[in-house]
């Protein structure tokens, strides 16, 4: 049978259209990518409060998102700012501390360690089955630790420049999020429609699309920013330098499956007790293993439901992923990303028919 003229060509046609616009309206607003996604997910995180704000003021959604778009830019988007700022300071700081320590000690502090009482016998028998010295061993840990702040340095510097320091991107933030939270509503309902799928199956979808990606965003995320702002409270508690840097690469390694934020607190530790404050240590070990190491326990249960729980790896691998093809955005875009092909997968299972 020929398919109908007035129906079949049309649809062709229009698609075809949409996806050469939709080519050129890419490469058109590349640019600014990084401020669209994150406007989008900003105004997807507070869309539950603008609906309720939006009710209490009778429907008046324009100044239900003007209100929380200015809440916004005080409550989240400054403190962020001034958090990058901190971080650029005080990882420059510690660069210039370490270079300046392996100058003036010639890296002979590893001897140091190896005097420590508690620590020396453990490190003799490990460093027997090593083919390295301890000061080939420390050597290593300079130069990768400095190479690691540089690139921590370079990145922050980067995310104040790009994200916050330019007024376009930032303006453009706060210009979207409006929009978003205004008109976000609509846009979906619009984009929905095109979805070919039965009404029922499509509300399911999009249920478990947006509890999973709430999963990510304010359970698996919100508990790494947690852990990492309790372990910089506690560096910052035994007079540790650079707090905010360790906390912010606490609230990374906490998403490395196993070992999260010991990777931080068990050589602060180990330098405390290199410096002879034993308190200070008993202190940060008891902080990091009663507060830092069980606040997930308490804020996943929260904010997740059981069916929208996503393991500790895909997470990880998504940041990490994320991280490197979209840059900082790519923090949160890419577990997002991971837990979205996952949901999807978990959907067609469930939607296949049952077999007798």
């Amino acid at each position: 049978m020929r398919p109908s003229d007035g129906g079949f060509y049309p649809r062709v046609f229009a698609l075809v259209a949409a996806g050469l616009l939709g080519v050129a309206l890419y490469w058109m607003v590349q640019p600014f990518v990084g401020s669209i996604l994150w406007a989008f997910l900003l105004a997807f995180l507070l869309s539950p409060v603008n609906e309720a704000l939006g009710r209490a003021l009778r429907g008046r959604r324009g100044l239900a998102a003007f209100l929380i778009t200015l809440a916004s830019v005080l409550l989240i988007l400054l403190p962020a700012a001034l958090l990058a700022l901190a971080f650029v300071g005080q990882a420059t700081e510690l660069v210039g501390r370490l270079e300046a320590l392996a100058q003036k000690h010639h890296i002979t502090k590893m001897s140091d360690v190896l005097r420590v009482p508690l620590l020396q016998g453990v490190i003799d028998r490990m460093l027997a089955h090593l083919p390295v010295s301890a000061e080939q061993i420390q050597d290593w840990l300079l130069q990768s630790g400095q190479s690691a702040l540089r690139t921590a340095v370079g990145m922050s510097g980067a995310f104040v420049v790009g994200a916050l320091g330019v007024v376009v991107g930032f303006v453009l933030v706060l210009f979207l999020l409006f929009f978003f939270l205004r008109d976000g509503a609509d846009m979906v309902r619009r984009a929905v429609r095109l979805i070919p799928m039965d009404p029922a199956r499509k509300a399911t979808l999009l249920a478990h699309l947006s509890a999973v990606t709430r999963a990510v965003v304010l359970g698996t995320l919100l508990t790494a920013v947690a852990q990492g702002t309790l372990l910089g409270i506690g560096f910052a508690l035994v007079g540790l330098p650079s707090p905010v840097v360790f906390g912010v690469l606490s609230s990374i390694v906490s998403l490395v499956p196993m070992v999260g934020t010991a990777l931080v607190w068990i050589p602060a530790v180990a330098v405390l007790l290199v410096q002879e404050r034993l308190g200070a240590s008993v202190f940060l070990l008891m902080w990091s293993l009663a507060l830092v190491g069980t606040i997930d326990n308490f804020l996943k249960p929260l904010v997740v439901s059981g069916r929208a729980q996503i393991s500790t790896l895909p997470v990880f691998l998504g940041l990490m992923g994320g991280l490197s093809t979209f840059g900082v955005i790519g923090m949160v875009l890419g577990p997002v990303i991971v837990a979205l092909v996952i949901a999807l997968l978990r959907f067609a299972d469930e939607s296949r028919p049952s077999e007798d």
